[in-house]
């Protein structure tokens, strides 16, 4: 059987969840369509993703269509949770995008859009909710274009609007689809503005298919259909259709497009095996290792090795995954998505592989922890549990890390923001019974560099018997982006595996600044000179004098505290806007859009705690906001 492994991306309260129950509803793959609103999907099976009504989890189901299986990934919507979609799309071939019809392309669509590019992720759209009082397909439409920077071929036309939205026409086949109770109906006779939308879309095809304008004029269905595959593989336009799925409407046209536009799996399962870990999963039957394999077979019982780790696994159980159950099977091949059991250290990011054949494939990308939170056990009982349960939370989620403060000795867990905080801290309660604290949340403060220096000498000298410890450095450092090393030492001054003692030095100095003690970034340091011993000189001698030199190089550049900012979209009734400006000053942000209705800001992580309880009370109930990081800024 063929397959298509896609993942479902869209910001929060698209429907994203709600397609993929229509999906599984419309595939036969289950006997009752299940409502967010009741808590009965089967992709939101966590009860804190019940009780909070979004999807927190990345949850992979799996289900038939036209001779093919699909593999589909309902991936989180919540700024707070983007790392979940990023270890997604690492191992996913296709996806489809859900807006929503009225309000077009919303921050954390255009986020996760923006992750899908970093993949090369091929993509269709799919506008929902056309159903909805203001709801305009060509407005999404054209949010898309304007905002994701891509070609939208739009191959549907929707039949009445807003509430009276009933159907559609495919523009491809030339058929008209409607819907009563549910029940698709499909028809050869389409109303005459069809004709002028299939004309735009053919010229569109034209325009970027060589295939496609030799018909130009007299273009087939099975040409256009191959030239939209071929475009949507290549990244070069995204296939726009619509629907609304709560209203079970336009979903069999969507499962139609994946089959025809998203690629199919690449790999050999004779081959080398090739496997890469994404997601870890730890439940009270054991822990789960999920994986894409892209090469070879993987078959139970057999022993892999883990390339990057240089150790061996043994694969005692494999699993596909539906949601929360599981179907044991006997191997997986090139192109699955599966669970493993008995693999025990493997993280996510691990290549999995044989050690005849160990390549190392790239890791999803992990972004770093913007907020903090102390965490305390209440029970000494407790306090002796909690560092292994915050441990095993940091390996399921590598976004969240755990560290405890030199200072205070406080146990400080970080993540993305203040919700994915208070998901990690409740999924540690619900799942070891420890009775926990969580303090005030703190935002992760930078420090950079504004004004640079060079020439910064450090010699580093240590006689106290024995061998001695000799190096020599002189360093530059000026404003740069992230962190970058560079040496332009000649003559064989400094052997090269001194330099990268030197290097592995400053990266250490970097966990702390002369500011506040907070991690560094944002500078460029060269080493121009230095000096070695015959006796004394070593690696870890140039490694301290590294540390110890960009310490002293820092201290004396000019230095500026960075804190995060997030842009801030808010919604709230005109009669209010007055109000919510005047609140997100006080907040010190900065307003970069406003409308009659909607204002758009840049403003400090630090000032966004509680503004949900905030923003209710000033306009009244009616009042809603996204956001999504927006970087750095010094701080005031």
């Amino acid at each position: 059987m063929r397959v298509r492994n896609l993942g479902i991306l869209a910001h929060v309260d698209a429907g994203k969840t709600t397609l993929t129950e229509r999906i599984l509803f419309r595939t036969g793959t289950t006997h009752k369509r299940g409502e967010v609103h009741d808590g009965t999907t089967v992709t939101d099976f966590d009860p804190q993703e019940r009780d909070r009504g979004i999807t927190i989890f990345a949850a992979a189901v799996s289900c038939d269509w036209a001779d093919h299986r699909l593999n589909l990934i309902d991936t989180p919507g919540h700024v707070d949770f983007s790392d979940e979609v990023e270890r997604s799309l690492r191992v996913l071939d296709g996806a489809v995008a859900v807006f929503d019809g009225v309000a077009g392309v919303e921050p954390q669509s255009e986020a996760v859009w923006r992750a899908a590019d970093r993949y090369s992720v091929p993509r269709i759209a799919f506008v929902n909710k056309l159903d909805r009082a203001g709801a305009s397909l060509s407005a999404a439409v054209a949010s898309i274009e304007a905002r994701l920077e891509v070609v939208p071929l739009v191959v549907q036309l929707p039949l009445g609007e807003e509430s009276a939205f009933h159907g559609v026409v495919d523009l491809v086949g030339m058929r008209t689809l409607t819907w009563a109770d549910g029940e698709l109906s499909e028809s050869p006779e389409v109303p005459p503005e069809a004709f002028a939308a299939r004309r735009a879309l053919e010229e569109a095809v034209a325009g970027l298919h060589p295939d496609a304008l030799e018909e130009w004029g007299d273009m087939s269905d099975a040409t256009l259909r191959k030239a939209l595959r071929d475009l949507t593989i290549g990244g070069e336009a995204v296939v726009v259709l619509c629907g609304s799925a709560y209203r079970d409407k336009g979903v069999e046209p969507l499962l139609d497009a994946i089959v025809d536009y998203l690629p199919a799996p690449a790999g050999d399962p004779s081959a080398e095996l090739t496997a890469l870990v994404f997601k870890v999963h730890t439940a009270r039957t054991g822990r789960l290792t999920h994986l894409r394999v892209y090469d070879g077979t993987i078959t139970k019982g057999d022993t892999v090795w883990d390339a990057g780790a240089g150790r061996t696994e043994r694969v005692a159980r494999i699993l596909r995954i539906q949601a929360d159950r599981h179907t044991e099977i006997d191997r997986a091949t090139a192109g699955d998505i599966v669970a493993v059991a008995g693999v025990k250290a493997a993280q996510v990011g691990a290549t999995l592989a044989t050690r005849r054949h160990a390549v190392l494939l790239e890791a999803p990308r992990i972004t770093d922890p913007l907020v903090s939170v102390a965490v305390e056990a209440r029970t000494g009982l407790d306090a002796q549990r909690l560092p292994a349960a915050l441990a095993a939370l940091a390996e399921e989620d590598p976004s969240l890390t755990v560290r405890v403060d030199a200072e205070t000795g406080q146990t400080l867990l970080s993540g993305l923001g203040e919700l994915h905080l208070e998901v990690a801290v409740e999924k540690l309660r619900q799942r070891t019974g420890l009775a926990v604290t969580m303090g005030r949340p703190l935002v992760a403060y930078r420090e950079t560099v504004r004004r640079g220096v060079t020439g910064v000498l450090y010699r580093h000298v240590k006689q106290d018997g024995g061998a001695g410890q000799f190096a020599h450095v002189v360093l530059d450092v000026q404003p740069g982006d992230g962190f970058t090393f560079s040496s332009t030492v000649t003559g064989g001054r400094v052997p090269a595996e001194y330099i990268r003692a030197v290097e592995a030095g400053c990266r250490e100095a970097l966990a702390a600044g002369p500011l506040g003690a907070h991690p560094v970034a944002g500078l460029r340091v060269t080493l121009t000179d230095g000096q070695t011993h015959p006796k004394d000189s070593s690696e870890m001698a140039f490694r301290v004098a590294g540390k110890l030199g960009l310490r002293e190089a820092l201290r004396a550049c000019g230095m500026e505290v960075l804190e995060p900012v997030a842009e801030v979209a808010v919604s709230a009734p005109a009669e209010t806007l007055g109000a919510v400006l005047g609140d997100l000053a006080a907040r010190r942000g900065q307003v970069t859009d406003s409308g009659v209705r909607t204002v758009t800001a840049i403003v400090p992580l630090a000032e966004l705690f509680g503004y949900s309880t905030r923003l209710l009370s000033r306009t009244h109930g009616r009042g809603s906001f996204t956001s999504r990081p927006a970087g750095y800024r010094p701080a005031a």
